[in-house]
């Protein structure tokens, strides 16, 4: 159990049944638990103390590293920066094939405790241009998150989480409000399979997905490809079109190689299945379809839809070569969807080219 230095109050609940009883009901994400005095919801980080709903991982930080954006994966936002990257503790999925299971599966197990301020602090001293709040999954830092991206924005950085994007309309809201920038979104399957491995519905993910666009968050999507849950093509297929209808067809979907982990140990997935998405999806009419966890893969780099010239040149989860002129490409002049495009150059503000997607 984590330690008192990281109880604070939660932002998002409400009382339920008579007084007496003293439950409550929690507002941070769509399980939407109800707790009676003592206990903790689904995902172990919120506790109901004497009929008030509180967290237990208030900057508790397990995990702590300056990444490149790319390793998000967020390859049309800010390219080539750098995110000072925090994880907490645990969930609100149940995917057995979790690959940072060791802090996902964990209920609160104490960790570094980080202010919001010294956060923000340390990625400044790191020469971060943003933050991100990834690892595990980063609604369960609800209230430690406002806070650091109310403090980041003033401090000229830009704020992203990695999410499963299982949140309340309401958290996500609050967070467009305080200042995030952009998010990747799993998508993990169709409804069935995000049912039956993940105890989720999947349709509250493609709502957030729509919302957080109206709110002017850029989104990328991923969906990591797992033998016998989500990888028959028209599966696949399914996905590419609902992006492309409900997003738009400049929205960037990673189809990323799943590997062995935690409790799956079904083989990797061929490469060959992977490309066939791919080529699916650009037949579809999605413009930006990358091969992810595939280091040297030509589907990693990002080419211009129109006249395809590389435009921007990648190895794993590093920018080698930016050749677009503040993201148009060179030869033809097409705009490159996405946020920060040409920041080196500028240093400041934010260079916004089909933000919204559609």
């Amino acid at each position: 159990m984590a330690g008192e230095s990281f109880v604070y109050p939660a932002l998002l609940w409400e009382p339920v049944g008579a007084p007496a009883e003293g439950r409550v009901r929690c507002l941070t994400c769509e399980r939407r638990c109800v707790i009676s005095p003592g206990g903790v919801g689904w995902c172990r980080t919120r506790e109901n103390r004497d009929g008030r709903l509180v967290t237990l991982t208030y900057g508790a930080v397990s995990s702590l590293s300056a990444n490149p954006i790319e390793k998000k994966p967020l390859y049309h936002f800010y390219p080539g920066s750098v995110a000072l990257t925090a994880g907490s503790w645990s969930c609100n999925f149940a995917c057995p094939w979790c690959q940072n299971w060791e802090i996902s599966k964990s209920p609160p197990s104490g960790g570094r405790l980080l202010s919001p301020a010294q956060f923000v602090a340390e990625a400044i001293n790191q020469g971060c241009q943003g933050t991100s709040i990834s690892f595990n999954e980063p609604t369960l830092s609800l209230e430690w998150s406002l806070e650091v991206f109310r403090l980041a924005r003033q401090a000229g950085l830009y704020n992203t989480f990695v999410t499963n994007g299982y949140m309340t309309e309401d958290a996500l809201r609050r967070l467009a409000r305080a200042g995030l920038d952009g998010m990747n979104v799993d998508v993990k399957g169709d409804a069935e399979a995000v049912r039956t491995y993940c105890q989720a519905d999947v349709e509250v993910v493609w709502r957030n997905l729509r919302l957080a666009q109206e709110l002017g968050i850029w989104i990328e999507v991923t969906t990591l490809v797992i033998p016998g849950v989500n990888d028959d093509v028209e599966v696949l297929r399914s996905i590419a079109r609902r992006i492309l209808e409900e997003l738009g067809p400049y929205t960037p979907w990673h189809v990323t190689r799943y590997h062995p982990d935690y409790r799956f140990d079904a083989p990797p997935i061929p490469v060959w299945v992977l490309e066939q998405a791919r080529s699916n999806a650009l037949e579809i009419g999605l413009r930006y379809v990358y091969i992810g966890n595939v280091p040297g893969h030509f589907a990693g780099n990002t080419y211009c839809p129109t006249c395809g010239r590389m435009l921007v040149e990648r190895w794993g989860i590093w920018t080698t070569v930016d050749g677009t002129q503040e993201g148009r490409c060179p030869d033809c002049g097409e705009m490159v969807s996405g946020i920060g495009w040409g920041w080196q150059a500028r240093r400041k503000g934010t260079n916004t080219v089909r933000r919204m997607g559609k």
